[in-house]
């Protein structure tokens, strides 16, 4: 929360709705924070009420340092969503899709809530993450949790300088927004996380050259290679995904993370989008490849393990949600409840465009 000072398009009829702070500028540190919530109308009910006072909550420690950048982002998975709102459902939200090809693998890993907490100290995002489990903590059962860091001059642990191309100022908010084409969910954004990890001695035996190669960018000076010593393949070409003339951007707010005991050395990648189909085109590039084989050579030294998607709706709806309203019935654990319902399938056809990804998608 901490909502951005920026607001959807206004529809006709209606007041614009504010947005999370999908846009907040890069922080010093950070936690994701991935639980799903457990059984029970009791915890439904607890989760509701939670969504009206997270913005309380967060002013709260907020207050105690205003010059320390504190902004929360709060997602929903698709099965959380039908279980704790119901219809309608933003246009775009379903299951992460995995993805096999060859060796590679983008794995699709549980997830109904998703907390990207920011700050310029992480003391601020490890009180705010506290408070956030002390009030819900019953109610759901964590899956992960990464504390990251920003590492010197805005670099990720294999030594290139991340989200250089990030949009800015209102171009931005175009990117990130959902606006009139899905108007009952204006000022909500898509959110796709991937908790990658690095071998880092592998990638650290190859010459800069050929790391530079990999990553389409200069390590030192982080120019963008030109276009007749770029490989096709490079990582920074696979990730640039234009239609009708025109690249579509995407805000990514990556962070380091790592545990120098256990040798684990990570990046942990968040993307925010209008539409979660730019980030799956990007993952489908870099995993099968453009064309297919022609992968991103980076995930010879980095593998995903794990994988969501998750839809974050602007700050005023949540604003609005209370426990007593519209309580739905648990879903019953038999074979016919579990089975896909076929409106899950209709989120503006939710295709990647390369035949049915709906599910485990393999590329031999």
């Amino acid at each position: 929360m901490n909502p951005d000072p920026t607001s959807a398009p206004e529809a006709p009829g209606r007041w614009p709705a504010l947005a999370q702070a999908v846009a907040a500028p890069l922080s010093r540190a950070a936690i994701f924070l991935v639980a799903t919530l457990n059984p029970g109308l009791e915890n439904r009910s607890t989760l509701r009420s939670f969504c009206g006072d997270l913005a309380a909550l967060l002013r709260a420690v907020e207050f105690r340092d205003l010059e320390g950048g504190l902004s929360c982002v709060m997602g929903f998975g698709s099965g959380a969503w039908d279980r704790l709102f119901g219809a309608p459902r933003p246009a775009e939200l379903h299951s992460f899709r995995e993805i096999r090809a060859g060796d590679r693998h983008a794995v699709s890993t549980p997830g109904d809530l998703l907390f990207h907490i920011r700050a310029k100290r992480v003391d601020l995002c490890f009180e705010l993450a506290t408070q956030f489990m002390a009030r819900i903590g019953n109610a759901v059962s964590t899956v992960d949790e990464v504390h990251g860091f920003r590492y010197f001059d805005d670099r990720d642990l294999i030594g290139f300088v991340d989200g250089t191309e990030n949009p800015r100022g209102e171009a931005a908010i175009d990117a990130v927004l959902v606006g009139e084409e899905d108007a009952v969910f204006a000022g909500g954004s898509y959110v796709i996380v991937q908790k990658y990890l690095h071998d880092l001695g592998a990638w650290n035996a190859l010459s800069t050259e050929a790391q530079e190669r990999i990553i389409g960018r200069t390590k030192l000076s982080d120019i963008e290679l030109d276009d007749s010593v770029k490989p096709t393949s490079a990582h920074n070409a696979l990730t640039t995904i234009v239609e009708n003339g025109k690249e579509i951007k995407i805000l990514r707010d990556n962070m380091p993370f790592g545990s120098a005991a256990h040798g684990e050395f990570g990046t942990y990648f968040i993307g925010y989008s209008r539409s979660p189909r730019t980030i799956e085109r990007m993952i489908e590039n870099m995993f099968v490849g453009r064309p297919p084989g022609n992968y991103d050579r980076l995930l010879d030294f980095s593998r995903a393990v794990t994988g969501n998607l998750f839809f974050a709706p602007s700050a005023t709806f949540l604003e609005t949600i209370s426990e007593d309203q519209s309580v739905v019935t648990e879903p019953s654990a038999s074979p016919a409840a579990a089975a896909p319902s076929p409106s899950g399938s209709s989120v503006r056809d939710g295709s990647l465009g390369i035949g049915s990804l709906k599910g485990d998608i393999r590329h031999e």
